[in-house]
């Protein structure tokens, strides 16, 4: 192995090892998996996540996961996930990829394994557990850029050829593999700024180009005929600001829903950000109506646990089955 390879495998040890403390079971070379809260809560019989409430997701039977554990080509202020050149070494870009059912095949293992031990829980639901092993609903998110993986398509359709809906998280900045993929089930762009200078500030890009890119990301969102999401991760004291700046490039946009939902104090992000700059529930639901105001979309529902507001073009948000 080279001097080079060496420190590059050195680095993503590093980097996992920090992972796996968090709670995620790496699989292949480049991909991950964690248990959701939320997907806990409801094997429980608790309640589900606000995309439960919002889309009908099942919780209990949603897969979370990343293509792209350790690439991304942001350092959001904001992410709970580990950035390297805070604690000392490199960022890898590592070219070798493992295929898209591979991947899917060892999401489900490592799915299976880590809520293995809710089987004895006294609370568990057994019906929910069985269910459980089963998943249905891929959310590509998590950590990292999945649009960083080369093979994103070819993941999307190998999670559909299961029967699994999949839920595409992406921060934009990718607009040319976003053009390439064939549609999942619900595509959410992140925008996280009402302009290129609080962008820079508050998502730290690594490319002076990004900003261009993400609003070519979000102008793609009309050519697809599937629901479209603009998630918006709100900031106290950063980028809560300028709701007519947001409400002209949601326009502009014109996806199917809006997301206003607030920072959570959590994981690497308390590093970087105190307890302060998480907004109250009330204050993302007077953020979402400021905009709602401005564009013509309507509030139509909202989760005060996750201090989470969702605004709609169409009104009633469509609900996703559990198989496609």
């Amino acid at each position: 192995m080279s001097e080079v390879c060496k420190r590059a495998a050195g680095t993503l040890g590093v980097q996992y090892r920090v992972l796996r403390s968090q709670g995620y079971h790496i699989v292949g070379r480049h991909s991950a998996v964690k248990t959701c809260h939320w997907t806990k809560e409801a094997i429980t019989g608790g309640e589900p996540c606000y995309k439960g409430k919002f889309y009908g997701i099942e919780s209990h039977r949603c897969l979370q996961m990343t293509p792209a554990v350790s690439r991304c080509s942001n350092m959001c202020l904001y992410c709970w996930r580990v950035l390297p050149h805070e604690h000392g070494y490199p960022s890898v870009d590592d070219e070798a990829e493992d295929h898209p059912e591979a991947i899917v095949d060892g999401a489900i293992a490592a799915q299976r394994r880590a809520i293995s031990g809710y089987k004895g829980n006294a609370r568990t639901d057994p019906q929910r557990f069985r269910e459980a092993l089963d998943p249905r609903h891929a959310a590509i998110s998590l950590s990292g850029e999945p649009t960083e993986y080369s093979m994103l398509d070819g993941l999307i359709s190998e999670f559909r050829r299961r029967g699994m809906t999949t839920f595409l998280v992406t921060n934009g900045t990718n607009p040319k593999r976003l053009g390439e993929i064939r549609e999942p089930t619900q595509l959410y762009v992140s925008l996280s700024a009402p302009s290129e200078e609080v962008y820079r500030s508050v998502c730290r890009p690594a490319s002076g180009a990004s900003w261009g890119k993400l609003m070519e990301s979000l102008s793609l969102l009309r050519s697809f005929s599937c629901p479209t999401v603009v998630r918006m991760t709100a900031v106290k004291g950063l980028n809560m600001t300028d709701p007519g700046g947001y409400s002209r490039i949601i326009s502009n946009a014109s996806p199917t829903y809006v997301e206003v939902k607030a920072y959570m104090h959590v994981g690497f992000s308390v590093t970087r950000l105190g307890y302060e700059s998480m907004p109250s529930h009330a204050e993302i639901v007077q953020f979402a109506r400021d905009i709602a105001e401005r564009t013509g979309y309507e509030l139509v529902g909202e989760v005060p646990i996750s201090r989470v507001a969702l605004l709609s073009s169409i009104g009633k948000p469509k609900k996703v089955s559990a198989s496609i």
